[in-house]
């Protein structure tokens, strides 16, 4: 069974640092893209940022500069560093593999981790 599970989330103060991480398991041959999105109480989801298998990342502009995000082919894991954090960071974090395709040559589409929640409060 093909899973995504995110660690790391938590109750954090302005201004602090978070790191989270995104590990694949399972049966998996390559991932394409792998990313964050990010989903606050009664908003819809939106993206953080996504990295390549190649290392191209891209960014929302609400978090450049602030937020970085990591990918470890070989142990196919996937990690968000957050700096600065705001009140408005606060959501529940979502791990996602764009194209996934497992060792039986299955094409698994917008897989999604279960998510992490990050709060941001003093």
């Amino acid at each position: 069974q093909v899973q995504l599970v995110e660690s790391g989330g938590g109750l954090v103060q302005p201004g602090g640092s978070l790191w989270l991480s995104c590990a694949a398991s399972g049966s998996i041959f390559s991932i394409n893209a792998m990313g964050w999105y990010r989903q606050a109480p009664g908003k819809e989801r939106e993206l953080v940022a996504t990295i390549t298998s190649g290392g191209i990342t891209n960014y929302a502009d609400s978090v450049k500069d602030r937020f970085s995000i990591f990918r470890d082919n070989a142990k196919i894991t996937v990690y968000l560093r957050m700096n600065s954090l705001k009140p408005e960071d606060t959501a529940v974090y979502f791990c996602n593999a764009d194209w996934l395709v497992t060792t039986d040559y299955i094409s698994l589409y917008d897989f999604w981790g279960q998510g992490t929640q990050v709060t941001v409060s003093s």
